[in-house]
């Protein structure tokens, strides 16, 4: 849970300050921005992580940004934190995919066991990124063959079935190593869970 980025957006400067400091002393890596404008300025796709969203803010609420991070395809693990919680607004934040709702003054222990499982969600979210970006190499005969593996069939099952030579299917297969970077069928498996996954834990 050290290396992973945290992104805490809070318009009160003690806020920032006070949780910067303490998750700091856990080794965590904690980036602070004052309003949601400065954060989307600086949003970098490239650098995943978790965000820690204040409920209400100026212009711009924690649920309003994070519709707009969902709308450029930015879809981390978010913890939603407020001094003004109440049920609906507790509602409105777990049916927009809010992963926990946290009342202030946050409890430290509170805290750390929901990054935890923020921790483990973004885990999840990056393979099934790294899994669909190798599947994507793959052409539509070698995700034909592609499949047909991952069910347990063999090459010369699979040549009878597509009408074609062992030769021809052994091609694929090395292609199909190739661009997933594994021969393993057992990787194989792994990597067509992964992408296909659409469950958000």
């Amino acid at each position: 849970m050290k290396n992973f980025n945290i992104y805490l957006i809070d318009d009160d400067e003690a806020v920032r300050d006070a949780l910067s400091l303490l998750l700091q002393t856990y080794d965590m890596r904690v980036e602070t921005f004052r309003d949601p404008a400065t954060f989307l300025a600086h949003v970098d796709p490239q650098k995943p992580g978790c965000l820690i969203l204040d409920l209400r803010m100026p212009m711009i609420s924690g649920l309003q940004l994070q519709q707009k991070l969902l709308e450029r395809g930015i879809d981390w693990p978010a913890i939603m934190i407020t001094g003004h919680g109440d049920i609906n607004a507790c509602r409105r934040a777990f049916k927009a995919g809010i992963l926990d709702f946290l009342s202030k003054p946050v409890d430290e222990q509170v805290l750390l066991d929901a990054l935890a499982l923020a921790s483990a969600k973004l885990d999840k979210i990056l393979e099934k990124a790294e899994a669909q970006t190798l599947l994507a190499k793959l052409t539509d005969r070698e995700q034909e063959i592609f499949d047909l593996i991952c069910k347990g069939f063999g090459s010369k099952e699979i040549a009878a079935a597509l009408n074609i030579s062992v030769r021809t299917i052994d091609a694929h297969r090395a292609n199909i190593a190739e661009k997933l970077e594994t021969s393993s069928v057992a990787d194989f498996v792994r990597l067509q869970l992964s992408g296909n996954d659409t469950a958000h834990p």
